[in-house]
């Protein structure tokens, strides 16, 4: 539907033509029209002519109407209409209205396909651009794709690197099942092809099959058998905009000739280009995720055989969002025949957060081996880290147990309290706020407690039982909730694996840090 130049003059118009036999003006009603309802009356005109019953019956039930003209009105329309009788002036004022304003009303109707054309586009870009992980994007991509040119099916031959720096090539299909290409082999550098993947530009054919360049290659000399039948074609590179690399190319199919125009291909690059945006943005996500996850690895211990003790450990890197880098955990054999059990975590993620924990966690076992108290650890490592953090700061739980005192002595530096769970009594949460975070805090209490033979000491971070979808204090709720089924594990691994499966739902967005350490007594000589 297209409104005309000044809508409320074509109405007062339409209005005054409502005349009867002997000329003078007869009464008329108005009826205000939705969009859909403008739409399907005027059908891209400025004013028309309603005349099939039914139409009218829906738009003024009850109301014996003689005569009736729509007339555009902005995004609506208004429906002027008489129960009198009337002569013929008023189909003549509608069409007169429609034929002066045609050509007027094709041009907003084109104007109005380019603005939802670019909606779209911007739309797409913006669900590619916001996407971080590789595999969904480019599925979603090619879908985005293939809808847009109208392509019978569609598909995303893309380049990836991997740890070694070897280039590898994956693909994605749309429109079709993926076994429909499942036994073929990856597209060569053909001369069809070659344009697509040196990144030399976009290729359009009504017929590829009559191409100067279709056929010329061997094995195949064209579709290798069984392929599906392609006639229309277009493909279309993938650069980097920052490197100028191909980073991949879309190609599209249809059995039927000249099916792609050049607003298909206007789109296609579009959505390359957004594509090329979104893959530059995964892979650098990526790379800086990978390189923090290998550095927290590297610098995350093997924990050392500890006469009396069972220690399980386990370190979780985030599978979803950014926020890898930051948690750790140490165990330390001390001179003196104790042992120190650390878990702590750095606010922020990446490789700056990857750094700063290593930095730390070098501070607390060289300070740790000069045998200090916990409460004086925790102090000098806040002295010395004060001016390192920038706006970040670090959490850290620090606790030592002495095997010949049957006791834990801890500090907390604004980390989640322990768990503790004596022999036949439930979880108890010590350590909760007893100071602040290291590089903020410069006094750090510390408590001791029995650690008899039979107990069981948890130390974990927040990543377990915190989320984007979960509030912490339920988190540690379920925590509590779980202990008990540790306690009977047989393998205390997998029931760890199953506890932290049921906390996060396989789903957590922040790394996870965990050390149970169980008290078995010394063994038997």
């Amino acid at each position: 539907m297209a409104p005309g130049p000044r809508s409320d003059e074509v109405l007062d118009a339409v209005r005054r033509a409502f005349v009867g036999d002997a000329g003078t003006p007869v009464a008329t009603g108005l009826r205000p029209l939705t969009p859909a309802e403008a739409d399907a009356v005027l059908a891209g005109r400025a004013a028309a002519v309603v005349t099939d019953p039914e139409v009218l019956a829906e738009l003024l039930p009850g109301t014996e109407v003689t005569h009736a003209i729509a007339v555009a009105d902005g995004e609506q329309g208004t429906v002027v209409y008489t129960t009198e009788q009337v002569g013929g002036l008023p189909t003549l004022v509608a069409t007169a209205v429609d034929a002066a304003t045609a050509d007027l009303a094709a041009t907003v109707r084109r104007l109005r396909g380019e603005a939802a054309v670019l909606d779209a586009l911007h739309s797409t870009g913006r669900q590619l651009t916001a996407q971080l992980d590789i595999d969904p994007l480019v599925q979603d991509a090619t879908d985005a794709a293939t809808k847009a040119t109208g392509a019978a099916f569609g598909a995303f031959f893309y380049n990836l690197v991997d740890e070694l720096g070897e280039s590898y090539t994956l693909y994605t299909i749309s429109g079709v099942p993926r076994a429909a290409f499942a036994r073929f082999p990856m597209p060569r550098n053909t001369a069809v092809f070659a344009p697509t993947f040196d990144g030399e530009g976009t290729v359009r054919s009504p017929d590829i099959t009559k191409d100067e360049r279709f056929g010329k290659n061997a094995p195949y000399h064209g579709m290798p058998e069984g392929h599906l039948p392609v006639c229309s074609y277009l493909a279309v590179p993938v650069l980097s905009p920052t490197s100028g690399e191909v980073l991949g190319g879309f190609f599209f199919g249809h059995p039927e000739p000249d099916r792609f125009t050049a607003r298909h291909e206007y789109l296609a690059e579009g959505i390359a280009a957004y594509t090329a945006i979104a893959l530059d943005n995964a892979r650098l996500y990526e790379r800086e995720r990978t390189l923090a996850t290998e550095l927290s690895r590297s610098m995350l211990p093997v924990a050392p055989v500890t006469p009396g003790l069972d220690v399980f450990t386990r370190y979780l890197p985030a599978v979803t969002g950014s926020k890898v880098g930051g948690d750790w955990f140490d165990v330390i054999r001390l001179p003196s025949g104790g042992t120190a059990f650390v878990i702590g975590d750095v606010v922020g993620h990446g490789v700056a957060a990857a750094t700063v924990m290593g930095q730390v966690r070098t501070a607390i076992r060289s300070y740790a081996r000069l045998e200090l108290p916990p409460s004086e650890v925790l102090r000098h490592v806040s002295d010395l880290t004060g001016g390192l953090f920038g706006e970040s700061f670090v959490t850290c739980f620090y606790a030592v147990h002495r095997p010949d005192h049957g006791t834990l002595t801890y500090a907390n530096a604004g980390h989640l309290p322990a768990i503790l769970i004596r022999p036949g009594e439930p979880p108890e949460q010590i350590g909760e706020a007893l100071a602040q975070p290291l590089g903020v805090g410069s006094v750090f209490p510390q408590r001791t407690t029995g650690f008899p033979v039979g107990a069981d000491l948890v130390l974990y971070t927040d990543g377990l039982v915190e989320s984007r979808t979960r509030d912490l204090t339920l988190g540690m709720e379920w925590l509590l909730a779980g202990i008990p089924g540790l306690l009977t594990a047989a393998d205390l691994g997998t029931a760890w694996d199953k506890l932290v499966q049921e906390l996060t739902r396989g789903r957590h967005d922040d790394d996870i840090a965990v050390i149970h350490v169980r008290h078995r007594g010394e063994d038997a000589p």
